[in-house]
């Protein structure tokens, strides 16, 4: 009978490992571990990143630490919530869906330690710190216990009697995870498990795969591996592929023995035999394989850590002739380093093998097992046998070449380059609310009350609610991309709407060292590029010099942009600044409380808030006021009375536009004059165009009254009254 060895060496390595393994002890390990009938077919490192929800599909048994993707075991339905609000007074109200799901991954067919990062469709899901980055009701793990209990979700759902516990299956169950991010259906998640605490070492990892059958010493360790397969043939083949392992029958068992580091024994010529039985018998016999039958290349790919143990590919190639190239498929983590050495040294045992050779030799060889390697006496080179078979009185060798001990391959391997997104807790949400002038083309017909939000750099959104007078929360939808919001560092002084501000600059400290500033052009001035909220005046700037992590100066001013030159005047240290970006801001109009005159209450509740961040805001209108009239004029009339005149603006029409007035933007014109003396209101007169005459008779009336005379002129709009212009007659 003969006595085999198989090693990384040869074809065998590209067969079923199990069926050449048998051979070695006998028919109860073979039906017992290595020949019980085929199953499903194991996954490889290209399928474990990749999440499935197949029946029956295999689902392997992890080592170490390893990045996989799971089997969808069990989930729900999509869970719809909808959600309306505003509506009354003539105003449409808002219906708006979000969705929600509940599901089982199975991770491993062993027991593991931990869950650390997740990923969902190759987004970051939870950090390592197991901060979630979107919302979740709740996360557990099954560790794979052979004493865990049912998951209660999954008991409510399908009954108590008719969940499974998954006892040795680790799995992972998400409770009403929000789909919003991932195109409201359920994403591709990859789980960073930690099986066990630090690398695992080969020879106790062959044990447990093996029920303990298998043993060896010295094998090293694996930082992680995903074993799976038909049989343990195919679960052990990565690590003989990997590590040039050879397997080795001894009177105690099979045996896994290291090819690095081995002694090398003699064969002396002297032991070959000539005749046996007085028959005349060839000793030796050399042959050598063609040279094309060595790939020309060969790529090895594995899980690398320096990639979040994403797939690494190391390729090394050789000289010579041949056109073919040969990929190994590694479902374990290794180093860049590592992998090239891996592929560096499987190429030249592919190239050296080629070389093998039989001989005969007389009792004495008996003591040579197979898996030893020899130095034969004549031959140049190492070899290691192969085959040991008693043959017609004399011991046949079956022998291969291993390659010599060349030179080391030069350090320099790279796992290439990745980007990263930011690994940090997403941070509470700060939630600020304006009340704006319309700041695009047409006229407003309700107030323009918008919500911005933002955080620090992994903040990705929060639940936006609307608190009533009760206290009872309304559902608002989810607030826009994060807003690049601060606070000024110095008091802007008083500007002219008229020329642009070349000598103040406006200093700001951004929430966040991320945040960016950019100056624009005139051509990007004028498409809105840069118009920000600086307290409640509208600001443009053209140029920005940054001057700290976070901080920057705003120069070249626009001031009192869309109407809001009457706040120019009231800037202090620590407002708030927000650049005005439509995709990052909340239209809160539709919802119910929106008046004139009322208040709006409104919460945000993100991942990271402990507590909802709120902001109160007392709703002023001022996409409904018409801006103050312009180009204010007061001419004596002869008579001892005044004619006073004026230019109308508009709400609806913010560009210069030569040759007609700008719309109307009301339903009619109108305008309300108010006289004062002081503080004291003397008179109050709607007309409908300018100029407007104060007469004599009451100039002198009201020439009795202690101050000055001045006159207020606001534009009557459909909505709401507008903002005043004033001229003093007599100072």
């Amino acid at each position: 009978m003969a006595t085999i060895v198989l090693t990384a060496l040869g074809t065998a390595i590209g067969g079923p490992l199990g069926g050449a393994i048998g051979g070695l002890i006998g028919n109860a390990f073979d039906h017992a571990v290595l020949f019980r009938p085929k199953g499903v077919e194991g996954r490889r490192l290209n399928e474990v990143q990749v999440q499935t929800s197949t029946y029956g599909s295999q689902v392997p048994r992890l080592f170490g630490t390893l990045r996989v993707a799971g089997t969808v075991i069990w989930a729900t339905d999509l869970k719809e919530t909808r959600h309306r609000s505003g509506g009354g007074k003539g105003r449409p109200s808002v219906t708006s869906y979000s969705y929600s799901a509940s599901f089982a991954v199975a991770l491993s067919a062993r027991a593991v330690r931990s869950v650390r990062r997740i990923w969902a469709d190759g987004n970051l899901l939870r950090g390592a710190a197991g901060d979630f980055k979107t919302e979740l009701g709740a996360f557990r793990l099954h560790g794979g216990g052979e004493d865990q209990a049912v998951d209660p979700l999954i008991a409510a759902a399908e009954g108590v009697g008719a969940t499974p516990a998954h006892r040795g299956i680790a799995y992972a169950v998400f409770e009403d995870l929000a789909l919003a991010d991932y195109g409201n259906r359920i994403p591709s998640l990859t789980f960073e498990v930690e099986a066990d605490e630090g690398p695992v070492a080969i020879a106790g990892l062959a044990a447990a795969l093996s029920g303990g059958m298998l043993t060896g010493d010295g094998l090293g360790a694996v930082a992680g591996m995903a074993a799976g397969g038909a049989d343990v043939g195919d679960a052990l083949a990565p690590l003989v592929e990997a590590f040039g392992l050879a397997f080795v029958a001894e009177e105690a068992g099979l045996r896994l023995r290291a090819a690095e580091g081995e002694g090398t024994a003699g064969i002396a010529a002297g032991a070959l035999c000539r005749s046996v039985n007085g028959r005349a018998l060839d000793g030796f016999e050399h042959a050598g394989g063609a040279a094309d039958s060595v790939p020309a290349a060969l790529s090895v790919r594995y899980h690398d850590p320096a990639r979040d143990y994403q797939a690494g590919v190391q390729r090394i190639g050789r000289p010579g002739p041949g056109r073919l190239e040969q990929g190994v498929d590694l479902p374990m983590v290794l180093s860049g380093e590592e992998a090239r050495s891996l592929a560096a040294r499987k190429l030249g045992m592919a190239w050296a093998g080629r070389s093998t050779m039989t001989l005969r030799c007389g009792w004495d060889a008996l003591r040579h097992a197979p898996g030893d390697v020899v130095a034969v006496e004549g031959v140049p080179g190492r070899w290691r046998i192969e085959e040991r078979e008693w043959e017609a009185m004399a011991v046949r060798l079956a022998l291969r070449r291993l390659p010599g001990a060349g030179a080391a391959m030069p350090p320099g391997a790279s796992s290439g380059a990745m980007v990263r997104q930011a690994d940090t807790p997403h941070g509470p949400t700060t939630l600020m609310l304006a009340d704006l002038p319309m700041i695009r083309e047409g006229a407003a017909a309700a107030p323009l009350i918008v919500a911005a939000a933002s955080g620090g750099e992994a903040w990705r959104g929060a639940a936006l609610f609307v608190v009533g007078a009760t206290g009872e929360a309304s559902p608002a939808g989810r607030t826009a991309g994060r807003a690049v919001m601060g606070r000024t560092d110095n008091g802007l002084a008083a500007g002219s709407v008229t020329m642009i501000d070349r000598i103040n600059a406006l200093h700001v400290t951004l929430l966040s060292a991320d945040m960016e500033l950019a100056g624009a052009d005139e051509a990007a001035l004028g498409l809105g590029r840069n118009l920000c909220l600086v307290g409640r005046e509208l600001v443009q700037f053209s140029h920005v010099v940054q001057t700290g992590a976070a901080s920057f100066r705003l120069e070249g001013l626009r001031r009192g942009l869309f109407g809001t030159e009457w706040a120019m005047d009231s800037h202090g240290e620590g407002e708030a600044f927000l650049l005005l970006e439509e995709d990052r801001l909340v239209e809160l109009a539709a919802y119910g409380g929106v008046e004139i005159g009322g208040s709006l209450h409104v919460s945000a509740i993100g991942v990271g808030d402990s507590e909802p961040a709120d902001a109160l805001l007392t709703i002023r209108g001022e996409a409904l006021a018409p801006p103050s009239p312009v180009h204010v004029t007061a001419r004596a009339d002869g008579d001892g009375g005044w004619i006073v005149g004026w230019t109308r603006r508009s709400r609806s029409g913010w560009r210069w536009t030569g040759g007609a007035d700008v719309p109307l933007g009301e339903d009619r014109e109108s305008y309300e004059l108010r006289l004062w003396a002081g503080s004291t209101e003397l008179r109050r007169i709607v007309t409908d165009r300018s100029p407007w005459t104060y007469d004599a008779a009451a100039v002198a009336e009201d020439m009795g009254h202690s101050g000055g005379l001045a006159v207020e002129i606001r534009q009557i709009g459909t909505y709401a009254l507008g903002r005043a212009a004033r001229i003093v007659l007599v100072g």
